[in-house]
């Protein structure tokens, strides 16, 4: 579990997070939604330790995620937290197995060939066996977020953090890697952290879901809670979906098995 006390932080005296504390359950896959420009991603990344927040406390576990003189000392977290970016950090001039043996470089003491053999491991497990040799320009968009999850995942992390893993993807592709994220998350027992605007990600794989909106956190709670809320905010922007009234009478009907 990530927990987090009374998260403050600003920019140039403007404020970005106001007073946010809540959890990040154990296990599941946790949302973090609202309009753009409402605090999503600094929040993302004080979470993560790579914006130091100005207020507030931060727990992985029991543990407390410490900041000095503004930079933040995560070394003890860094193995368990992988982190699948919007646009994968894959390198042009390596294939995609040497991309996977570079987290693998840093996060490790092993040797080429038990790097070498864990990379193809995860690609299978991603579905892109048969993949290693191939360069980042030979895929598409869909099958280097396969890639970047491999990366996200080749060290056997507890957390895993995903900033808006459908941008740029088209609605099937989306489905895979929704329904990828799922899998592995499940697998591998870890506690997965998603920013996302994508109503169908949060309908689908949802479980624990936050509403920001203009720098507080208005709204908490499971995906069959989510049609049944009295947060006006949160209804406007559930019903700037075109999907909005299907997925209300689903939930209310309870006819969603996605779980």
């Amino acid at each position: 579990m990530i927990k987090f006390e009374n998260i403050y932080k600003s920019f140039n005296g403007k404020v970005v997070l106001d007073n946010i504390s809540g959890c990040f359950k154990s296990e599941q896959i946790n949302m973090i939604i609202g309009p753009s420009g409402t605090g999503k991603s600094v929040f993302f990344k004080s979470i993560l330790g790579l914006i130091p927040v100005d207020q507030g406390r931060i727990f992985f576990d029991n543990s407390e995620m410490k900041y000095d003189d503004d930079n933040v000392d995560i070394d003890s977290f860094r193995r368990q937290i992988g982190v699948l970016q919007q646009k994968p950090a894959l390198a042009p001039e390596k294939t995609v197995e040497e991309n996977i043996c570079l987290y693998l470089d840093i996060l490790t003491d092993l040797n080429s060939k038990e790097k070498k053999e864990i990379a193809n491991y995860y690609l299978e497990q991603v579905g892109m066996s048969g993949a290693n040799k191939k360069y980042p320009n030979e895929l598409s968009g869909g099958m280097q977020k396969k890639v970047g999850i491999a990366c996200a995942i080749v060290h056997n992390p507890k957390y895993l953090f995903c900033d808006e893993p459908n941008s740029g993807l088209d609605p099937e592709s989306s489905k895979k890697i929704d329904s990828l994220i799922k899998l592995v998350s499940r697998k591998y027992k870890m506690t997965t952290i998603i920013v996302s605007h994508n109503l169908d990600s949060v309908i689908q794989i949802g479980e624990n879901i936050m509403f920001l909106y203009k720098t507080k956190k208005l709204w908490e709670g499971n995906r069959n809670q989510l049609f049944k809320n009295d947060v006006p905010e949160l209804n406007k922007f559930l019903k700037s979906s075109s999907m909005f009234e299907k997925y209300k009478k689903m939930i209310l009907e309870k006819n969603v098995t996605t779980f």
